[in-house]
This record gives structure tokens, sequence and C-alpha cells, in this order.
């Protein structure tokens, strides 16, 4: 059974970024987080993060019927 909650560490290996690239999307508010314990360490629910994902494929698409490729013309990020 896979656990309901992640750390930042898992949420990063699992989105293959950086654990500050997740904290700036837990900080800013686009990815929902609580913070638990008394240091206050920073939990992602697991159904959250797939909510994440979804709206961040939808999010894509949109962009890119909005901005199709120009013939001889490819955009690459990492």
């Amino acid at each position: 059974m896979e656990p309901r909650f992640l750390t930042m560490s898992d949420v990063a290996d699992l989105l293959s970024t950086s654990q500050s690239q997740v904290y700036h999307m837990v900080r800013s508010g686009d990815l929902p987080a609580i913070k638990i314990g008394g240091r206050g360490q920073w939990r992602i629910e697991r159904a959250k993060l797939e909510e994440y994902i979804e709206r961040k494929y939808a999010e894509t698409a949109e962009w890119v019927k909005d901005n199709p490729l120009v013939a001889g013309r490819e955009e690459f990020e990492d």
C-alpha cells in the first residue's frame, strides 16, 4: 500500500525536479500541502499531487493549442 502523504523529496523524485522547485510550487499555492510536526515539515497528499499533474497536463494542452509550431521552428526545453 502506498503512503497517503509524500515528503518534498519524494515529490521531487517523482517529478524529476529539485526539492527547491517543489518548495516553490507549494509556497506559491500551486501544489497544495500541509505542515506537520513541531518543525513544520511539509507533506503533500498523493491525491493532491495527482490532481496537480492532471491540471498541468490540461494547462500544457491549452498552451500547445494556443501556440502551434511554426514550420521549420522547434522549441526544446528541459
